[in-house]
């Protein structure tokens, strides 16, 4: 879907496909025609925005096979399905039964993580649509924070030069600018964005930036005013937004209210739980998973956040919350002044399946048109304008 923002600018509202299990090329085709265009016309909207997951296989599948990227682009078409934001952040196995910190690897220490995410941006620049003339990639904040040591760090920045190197040639060739945004993410070397406020000046900002995720900004306890204000004042732009929910539960050492958050102590993703506001000056306080932080890696007596994204128009069932104010709180800070910040917005809750009551297939494309509905309408709230086509 596209907003137009009082700036005259085109916001583009999507959802992020890697809640979907699929790996190969074949499996993207099939999910538009299962879950997509369904979506779309539950939403009665004229096209619907996708922020396409490539994993490796597909990627490497729409490059070697000539004709791959336009039967893809003749399918989307086809659906009333637009991409203008790719997800390059798992690599492979997001769907596996056991997934946690493998998520983060390849890191951007490895050559593959750079092949990988220029092969994206040369799928993305092949399916823009015609009157589209730039795209964003999201990736992970460098690596998870161990090991980690000062030439893995060279070696890493040294991969982001080449990265934005083969973006300028990107444009050269085709015209498309395609930009690629670290996402900070609790327990990663970049796990804030005050900590990617420091790197600006070791990124080629032209090429490279942020990619804010909701979710992980409120895990984080992170007050998005002054987040923006941070990338603003480095000088690194937000090339895409995530709109999402963490986990919020006020009282953590109540029996009961952990009996309920068990239940999202699930074994395929990671689920790092943050506590604030533990004593004077100590910050933000956390364990690696929900697991953990229930097994007394964690101070029960302040409230926790949870980096379990929930359906961002869901309302848990007390002693739970979403941190649905807190998107609310993003989304307006984003696009509700004179200027949007991005222009990109991408719905990602990828937990669907490992929710405590997780949805059958018609449930999973109600969910999502729910939440895009839901996004939707907070943008124009904010006074966005939907656009038709």
């Amino acid at each position: 879907m596209r907003l137009r923002h009082r700036d005259g600018s085109t916001v583009h509202l999507s959802y992020c496909t890697n809640v979907h299990a699929a790996e190969d090329l074949n499996g993207i085709l099939a999910q538009l025609a299962d879950f997509a265009e369904p979506v779309r016309e539950r939403l009665g909207a004229d096209r619907l925005g996708l922020g396409l997951w490539f994993a490796r296989t597909a990627a490497t599948q729409a490059l070697v096979d000539q004709g791959a990227l336009t039967r893809l682009r003749r399918e989307l078409d086809h659906r009333g399905l637009e991409v203008v934001t790719l997800n390059a952040f798992p690599y492979t196995g997001f769907h596996a039964a056991s997934v946690k910190k493998t998520v983060y690897r390849p890191d951007w220490t490895e050559p593959d993580r750079l092949s990988y995410t220029l092969d994206c941006a040369r799928i993305l620049a092949g399916l823009l649509p015609d009157d589209v003339d730039h795209g964003s990639v999201s990736t992970l904040p460098l690596a998870w924070r161990t090991p980690w040591s000062a030439d893995r760090a060279d070696l890493a920045f040294h991969h982001l030069d080449r990265l934005a190197d083969g973006l300028a040639a990107l444009y050269t060739e085709t015209g498309r600018t395609i930009r690629v945004g670290l996402e900070p993410e609790p327990g990663c070397i970049v796990e804030n964005v005050a900590q990617a406020a420091e790197l600006s000046g070791r990124l080629a900002t032209d090429h490279i930036g942020v990619c804010l995720d909701a979710c992980h900004l409120a895990t984080g306890f992170e007050d998005p005013v002054d987040a923006c204000a941070r990338l603003a004042a480095a000088g690194l732009p937000i090339v895409k937004a995530q709109a999402s929910c963490a986990l919020h539960i006020d009282d953590p050492a109540d029996p009961a209210a952990r009996a309920v958050l068990a239940g999202f102590a699930e074994e395929r993703f990671l689920h790092q739980t943050r506590v604030s506001d533990v004593g004077a000056g100590s910050g933000v306080l956390g364990a690696d998973d929900l697991p953990d932080a229930l097994g007394g890696a964690l101070l029960g007596d302040h409230p926790w956040r949870i980096h379990f994204h929930i359906p961002v128009h869901v309302t848990p069932d007390p002693p739970l919350r979403s941190t649905r104010s807190e998107l609310t709180a993003t989304l307006d800070t984003l696009f509700g002044g004179p200027t949007a910040l991005t222009d990109h917005v991408d719905v990602e809750t990828y937990t669907w399946s490992v929710l405590p009551v997780p949805p059958d297939r018609a449930g999973l494309v109600d969910g999502i048109a729910a939440e895009l509905a839901w996004t939707r309408d907070t943008l124009t709230a904010l006074g966005l304008k939907e656009l038709h086509q």
